[in-house]
């Protein structure tokens, strides 16, 4: 067998094709795909946008999924065939993708393919932004900001059980702040109301929070100054309200908050190995006793990815979108 159906981004939006099953390069492995996750960045290609190495018209698209491994290059990380794994890279919505070993995570013993794909991207994403460029100290005010989709969930677990004092989550939804205390957050609050920065300043005793993660940028980033205690910090890790917005520089410097950028789209593949190590160190054996967990919304099958980005793109899920294979 040479080739496989993949979902692809075409002229007019995702499709289903036959391609050629790739092949691994010397550190990279060819994976069977059991499930894939979908993640925003897959909802900007679908619109035309680009994400790093991914996005080409005609490319097979997911940036998140796991299975089983069916051929390891030379230099693949001491992977081998049938070693379960958990993926992230370009190319997922497919029966077979490829990934760099330095994205791919061995799958736990007792964790399901569903949980599986749910978790390399945020594991990356959150211990990237709460401990590292976030260096949260135990007993931290933490503020992860957009905190519904399993990116912020996660980011409030973490924070939770590296130590934090205090976790606040934010939705705009009401149903999805009611569910917010059960994944680490203790107060969440909605920041389409007026005065949602002086609740956090009154939650936090007139101190403000040691750290923010913010997800969602735009017409946000004053009240987050406004909030952020005094030498503060704002790890920027998405742009879901808007991708500019007016920025009070006099306030950014009052407060004297480290305002600190970061995306995957321009990391090396030593970064990635990198972060890895601290996924490995500060969470993984958490992550091993079953002390995270991530909400399904759906499953659907893998070849209806289209189907499943649209329902992504109306914004009703709580937590993971997941795809199944029928194999």
């Amino acid at each position: 067998m040479t080739t496989m159906q993949a979902t692809v981004l075409g002229d007019t939006g995702p499709e289903t094709r036959e391609v050629a099953i790739p092949s691994p390069g010397p550190t990279e492995l060819l994976v069977r795909v059991r499930t894939a996750a979908l993640n925003r960045a897959d909802l900007l290609m679908m619109m035309g946008g680009s994400h790093g190495f991914g996005g080409n018209s005609g490319h097979p698209i997911g940036m998140e999924w796991a299975g089983e491994v069916v051929e390891a290059g030379a230099q693949a990380g001491g992977y081998k065939p049938g070693d379960r794994v958990m993926c992230s890279g370009m190319g997922g919505f497919a029966d077979y993708a490829v990934a760099d070993h330095r994205r791919c995570f061995p799958v736990p013993q007792a964790m399901s393919w569903t949980e599986a794909t749910c978790y390399p991207v945020a594991l990356r994403t959150m211990v990237d932004a709460v401990l590292i460029n976030g260096a949260m100290r135990p007993g931290a005010r933490v503020m992860i900001f957009g905190a519904s989709s399993g990116v912020g969930l996660l980011g409030m677990q973490i924070a939770r059980k590296c130590g934090a004092e205090m976790v606040i989550g934010t939705s705009t939804t009401p149903e999805r702040r009611d569910r917010l205390c059960d994944f680490g957050a203790d107060h969440a609050i909605d920041p389409s109301q007026e005065g949602w920065s002086d609740r956090v300043m009154e939650l936090t005793g007139g101190k403000g929070v040691d750290l923010t993660v913010d997800m969602l940028s735009g017409p946000y980033v004053n009240g987050l100054l406004a909030c952020t205690a005094l030498e503060g910090r704002i790890v920027n890790v998405g742009r879901l309200a808007g991708q500019a917005g007016e920025f009070n520089f006099d306030l950014h410097a009052l407060r004297r908050v480290a305002y600190i950028g970061v995306t995957f789209r321009t990391r090396t593949l030593d970064d990635v190995e990198a972060i890895n190590a601290r996924v490995r160190s500060d969470v993984w054996e958490m992550l091993e006793a079953g002390e995270f967990t991530l909400p399904v919304d759906r499953e659907m099958p893998l070849l209806q990815a289209g189907e499943a980005l649209e329902a992504m793109r109306s914004n009703s899920h709580f937590g993971k979108i997941v795809l199944r294979a029928g194999n």
